[in-house]
């Protein structure tokens, strides 16, 4: 059963507030203006999924109105292009039409090709990726404003700090050797290899540094990541990418 607690939508998802005195034709707290043009709920009819909870209420505990089902925003594809209805909504796509730019390719495969899915020109979208190296010890990517997930990582130990800044990835490699005698697997290199991200270390006898090392500041300087997490993001970025470390 879905909860009818009203709280506020999460980092990824508010709603709009635009018109002050927007029409709201089934007073459902959603004005006909958003139903019509985000949402793509009925602004007829309070409760578009029929599943005895309005639509505003669905938005705001993150919920899909357009599932009967308990079905989150982030677990519903509405119109089945690839693309979740979070994200369609981050996007600002359509999310009853697989192609909103109508090009001939779905939302879900331009976003994970990593173009536009608002324009039919091929329009690139930006990459970046954000590290915090506080308490939190995540790696954030995005596609343009879009945080597209997290990687929990391990930054520098308290004696040898990661650099914070803004950098960009400058150099690559599948397998790079560190001075500290370690092997470290999808090298990205920043400033010029002074420091990098890459997967968790390897001695020179195979033995692996453990995964209960990431969430803990333990390294020389650089940025580890997990096995797995690495590997994907060393294809995701391509060089260049920028990288704000705080």
């Amino acid at each position: 059963m879905k909860t009818i607690t009203i709280v506020l939508l999460s980092f990824f998802l508010a709603l709009p507030a635009l018109a002050q005195a927007s029409q709201d034709s089934d007073r459902d707290g959603v004005p006909d203006e958003d139903e019509i043009n985000i949402y793509r709920t009925d602004p007829s009819r309070a409760d578009t999924d029929d599943d005895g909870y309005n639509d505003w209420l669905e938005l705001n505990k993150g919920f899909s109105p357009h599932n009967p089902k308990a079905t989150e925003l982030e677990n519903n594809d509405i119109d089945n292009d690839g693309l979740s209805d979070r994200m369609e909504l981050n996007f600002h796509t359509n999310l009853n039409n697989p192609d909103t730019d109508g090009d001939g390719f779905k939302d879900g495969d331009e976003v994970k090709a990593g173009y536009d899915p608002t324009k039919p020109n091929k329009t690139k979208l930006t990459k970046k990726i954000e590290i915090n190296t506080g308490k939190e010890q995540k790696l954030y990517y995005f596609l343009n404003d879009v945080r597209m997930g997290e990687f929990r990582i391990s930054s520098g130990k308290y004696s040898m700090q990661t650099p914070k800044g803004n950098f960009k990835i400058d150099n690559k490699a599948l397998r790079a050797w560190s001075k500290y005698g370690l092997w470290m697997p999808y090298w990205m290199s920043l400033k010029n290899g002074y420091f990098g991200i890459h997967e968790l270390p390897e001695w020179p006898n195979g033995t692996k540094e453990g995964e209960n090392h990431l969430g803990i500041p333990v390294s020389h300087g650089c940025i580890r990541l997990g096995v797995g997490s690495a590997e994907f993001l060393y294809n995701w970025a391509p060089l260049e990418t920028p990288v704000k470390i705080y």
